[in-house]
């Protein structure tokens, strides 16, 4: 779908005092082998698809990064910075149309009370099978209770940090299974989220996605999806679902920022139906965005 192109890195200057970023060389190190967001993945992060030039959800995606830096108590990031940075990337980036920016933002070198941070833009990669074919997926425990954000909220359920060993690991488990990707369920039976997705389902003529009080990540691309489901006519609601729900859904979807929706078309190994008609009017709707 894109050509590779050459990739931009911005370097973020924080804290508030001296908001702006530099350029480098995106073959050069960009932060020290002491930053706590590599040795710790003590960091946060965001990933914006660009589409024809214009970065999707950027205000969403922006609001949530700074909810993740409060849950892990880092310093405010500079709003008005990062979203500078965000055009500059794409500005100075080859014609593409679809590409992604990735911001990122760490409590920097140990020692050094001050957080370290910085943006690229890279072409994305070609996703139509996924949006078109669909994936299969596999339920796994996560290991938590659905009250956890409430009970233990030092865990950051919620908060997209650097921290994904765990949802690297659970990639490849669904891989070992023969799968694509994941849906984690509660120890209480709950339906949760993708390691970097959200659930969506068509269920008795609505859409519908898992409460975010559950301890999961507020989806960017899934609110976009409920703005298009109600300008076609369909009602909108978070719920406490479960894999029967899952199960007995008319379609049923995994979104993200740069795949987008991919349709789920098999759990567990057990075959389901793909709306792609609905499916091709999502990821239409999502492309169309102008913001």
């Amino acid at each position: 779908m894109v050509s590779m192109v050459t990739p931009v890195l911005l370097l973020l200057r924080e804290p508030a005092g001296s908001p702006g970023f530099d350029r480098l060389d995106p073959g050069q190190p960009v932060a020290s082998a002491f930053d706590l967001g590599i040795t710790r993945g003590d960091g946060i992060f965001e990933t914006i698809t660009v589409i024809d030039g214009i970065p999707q959800a950027l205000d969403a995606h922006l609001a949530r990064f700074s909810r993740s830096a409060a849950l892990l108590e880092l310093p405010e990031p500079h709003q008005a910075a990062w979203r500078e940075a965000v055009f500059a990337a794409i500005d100075a980036h080859d014609e593409t149309i679809e590409a992604f920016v990735k911001l990122i933002y760490t409590r920097g070198i140990e020692g050094a009370d001050s957080p370290t941070g910085w943006v690229s833009m890279l072409p994305s990669a070609d996703f139509t099978a996924q949006r078109t074919d669909g994936i299969a997926v596999v339920l796994l425990d996560r290991g938590y209770h659905s009250t956890i954000a409430q009970t233990s909220p030092w865990l950051l359920q919620g908060a997209k940090t650097l921290s994904y060993a765990i949802n690297r690991a659970a990639a490849r488990e669904a891989n070992r299974r023969g799968a694509d990707d994941v849906i984690f369920v509660s120890t209480d039976g709950l339906l949760l989220e993708g390691p970097s997705s959200t659930v969506v389902l068509k269920l008795d003529g609505r859409i519908v996605t898992p409460e975010t009080t559950l301890g999961i990540l507020p989806g960017t691309t899934q609110e976009s999806i409920f703005e298009i489901a109600r300008v076609n006519g369909y009602p909108t609601a978070y719920e406490r679902l479960t894999p029967d729900d899952l199960a007995r859904a008319d379609a049923a979807w995994l979104v993200s920022s740069v795949r987008n929706a991919a349709p789920i078309r098999a759990v567990d190994g057990q075959a389901r139906a793909v709306d792609a008609e609905l499916t091709e009017s999502i990821n239409s709707g999502l492309a169309a965005r102008t913001q």
